[in-house]
């Protein structure tokens, strides 16, 4: 059991987050539950501002928002003074809606459509990530109509694969995502962006090379070639770019086996990297952008099921069924990702059983974890995943016809509702009656 932020076991053996008894959350909230704790996520903000205004002297954390976004997220990332990755018209309506700051967002996206661009230039989205040259070709085209001079970065691939699964590397060259560093398109866009000044402004470049990344190696191998890349775009162009973009990436415990650097040794390394690459180019040191979002909000969340269903099969394994699954938390179907367990109303107790922990999906791949080990487990148990913070609500479904569940911040003892559970008359305001049915 990984305990971090305000999580401990209390006086009941009860599991408690953000002074909250979590099995008292569940009898009053329902479950499944997402449970997020709201001094853990700020920490992790300051400390990531924290960190690079220590060690890089132009520098700015965008938090990314598809690890997870709701109104209330926004808002807070806004109140610590943090800028906002957004990849979708709906994440930009979000954070407006939220009242963030539209000149604060960096808008991704490998296949922005012609709408989310003009929603973007009519809000004054701060920075536009152009990822390819079809699409500078009609931010240019749509700048004119709407009369907005957007800021951009190109998104280039570093041709560097980080270790991590293959669905999360993004930085290599056979990837969806962005420029390659040598290919034709990439300097027409560079020379185009260059020429059409009057309607967009080109400030940098941008490169991420994936995610849930233990070693800090790749970054530093990342941040040579981009200088590389600056440096000969300068001599070519005589274009310097004063943005850089280095994207996010750090990897989060899931499990104790997990190692990954702190925040702060992420954030010093990168900053030292890029002023050493400055240097030995002669480039002037750009401002520095980091893009984090699973080492923010990942830790910080936990998921509360329901025990139903416990069967043995004699021989082979234990299946601990629980009350949601892969529409609730589609990671280990999707990629398999793996999570470490307990139970929230025996959190004291030792482990002594061995089990498999199904959802309820009708879908045989529907495993939260293959290998958990638990206290003896009964119906009505209260089970825990840890680290769900990220990745978990945000992809979220309704297969099966399942409402999603409510989302909780809790801290100095309250929580509060930031996202309702949904009902099942939510699960049907969308349809339209057939012919037959009226």
């Amino acid at each position: 059991m990984i305990l971090t932020g305000t999580m401990r076991i209390n006086d009941k053996q009860h599991l408690e987050i953000g002074g909250c008894d979590t099995v008292e959350l569940a009898e009053e909230f329902g479950t499944p539950l997402y449970i997020m704790d709201e001094e853990m996520i700020r920490e992790n903000c300051r400390r990531y501002k924290e960190a690079l205004e220590s060690s890089y002297p132009l520098g700015e954390i965008l938090y990314a928002g598809k690890a997870f976004l709701i109104t209330a997220m926004a808002a807070l990332i806004n109140e610590e003074g943090l800028g906002l990755d957004v990849v979708s018209g709906g994440e930009i309506f979000t954070a407006i809606k939220a009242g963030f700051p539209p000149d604060h967002l960096c808008f991704h996206g490998n296949n922005k459509s012609r709408e989310e661009i003009i929603f973007a230039l009519e809000s004054g989205v701060g920075r536009i990530v152009v990822d390819s040259l079809s699409e500078l070709e009609e931010l240019l085209s749509l700048s004119s109509e709407v009369k907005k001079r957007p800021t951009i970065l190109l998104r280039i691939k570093p041709g560097v694969e980080a270790h991590t699964h293959d669905y999360i590397q993004t930085g290599q060259e056979d990837s969806k995502f962005g420029f390659g560093l040598q290919n034709e398109d990439t300097w027409k866009a560079i020379n185009l962006a260059i020429q059409e000044k009057e309607k967009v402004n080109l400030v940098g470049f941008h490169c991420h090379i994936g995610s849930q990344i233990f070693q800090t190696e790749p970054f530093a191998l990342a941040v040579d070639v981009m200088f590389a890349f600056m440096a000969e775009v300068r001599e070519k162009t005589g274009f310097t770019a004063s943005q850089l973009d280095m994207g996010g990436g750090l990897g989060i415990r899931y499990t104790k086996e997990d190692t990954p650097p702190s925040i702060e040794t992420f954030v010093e390394y990168i900053s030292f990297a890029v002023k050493n690459a400055a240097l030995k180019r002669d480039f002037p040191l750009p401002q520095l952008l980091l893009e984090p979002g699973r080492s923010i909000i990942g830790e910080a969340g936990i998921t509360l099921y329901r025990v139903g269903v416990i069967k043995d099969i004699p021989g082979i394994r234990r299946y601990v069924a629980v009350d949601g699954g892969m529409a609730d938390n589609i990671r280990p179907a999707l990629y398999q990702a793996v999570y470490d367990a307990a139970l929230a109303n025996k959190a004291g107790e030792e482990p002594a059983m061995k089990a498999t922990i199904a959802g309820k999906a009708c879908e045989s791949g529907d495993i939260l974890i293959q290998e958990a080990f638990l206290p003896p487990v009964k119906k009505d148990d209260i089970l825990v995943l840890f680290a769900t913070g990220a990745y978990c609500y945000a992809m979220a479904c309704n297969y099966n016809r399942n409402p999603r569940p409510a989302v909780l911040f809790v801290r100095d003892g309250r929580a509060r509702i930031v996202a309702r559970r949904e009902t099942y008359e939510d699960l049907v305001h969308l349809d339209q009656p057939c012919r037959n049915c009226i």
